[in-house]
């Protein structure tokens, strides 16, 4: 394997780590816990791009989706996929692909890292919220009164962080990417 191949697959196999550990951080609010992972989620798409970003998520997923507790509350299985937060784990993947395929075309900008993360947190929330109303019969009202309004403020305080971060650490990447 090529080293370049190599630190691609650590780096995205530390965004998998870094996501189960913000799960870790969770507040139980209803059927769907706030969750510090989102923040790694986009930050996975800004600073891997859509391809690697996209890899570190379906590892997460395949790591939770066997058992090992990388799940909110430290929970792991193939039922959270189908119980109220099944939407928002397969938004994961979709969150961090077009995190960072937005990234990745409109390089250098900070406006261009807000709108990908912006665009990935509606991701998220595309999957979570109807995946919620189908699980829980809720009417639409509740289901964005319990599945998105509670997480509109701390969602976007993480995306912040995630875009500060990402300009802070992108050169970083750069200079290990390119010694060898």
């Amino acid at each position: 394997m090529p080293i370049e191949k190599l630190r691609e697959l650590v780096f995205a196999s530390l965004m998998a780590a870094l996501v189960a550990i913000g799960a870790y951080i969770h507040v139980p609010i209803g059927p769907v816990p706030i969750v510090l992972s989102t923040l790694f989620v986009l930050l996975s798409g800004l600073l891997l791009g859509s391809r690697w970003g996209l890899a570190s998520m379906g590892l997460y997923l395949f790591v939770g989706a066997i058992g090992i507790p990388v799940f909110a509350g430290g929970k792991g299985g193939l039922a959270h996929f189908l119980g109220p937060t099944g939407g928002y784990l397969f938004g994961y993947l979709l969150a961090s692909w077009i995190t960072g395929f937005i990234s990745e075309r409109l390089s250098g900008r900070w406006m261009k890292d807000i709108l990908a993360v912006v665009v990935g947190s509606l991701a998220i929330y595309s999957l979570g919220v109807p995946w919620l109303k189908l699980v829980t019969q809720l009417s639409w009202e509740k289901t964005l009164i319990f599945g998105m309004v509670p997480f509109l403020i701390g969602d976007g305080i993480k995306s912040a962080v995630a875009v500060i971060l990402a300009r802070s650490v992108r050169p970083i990447l750069k200079r290990q990417m390119i010694i060898e």
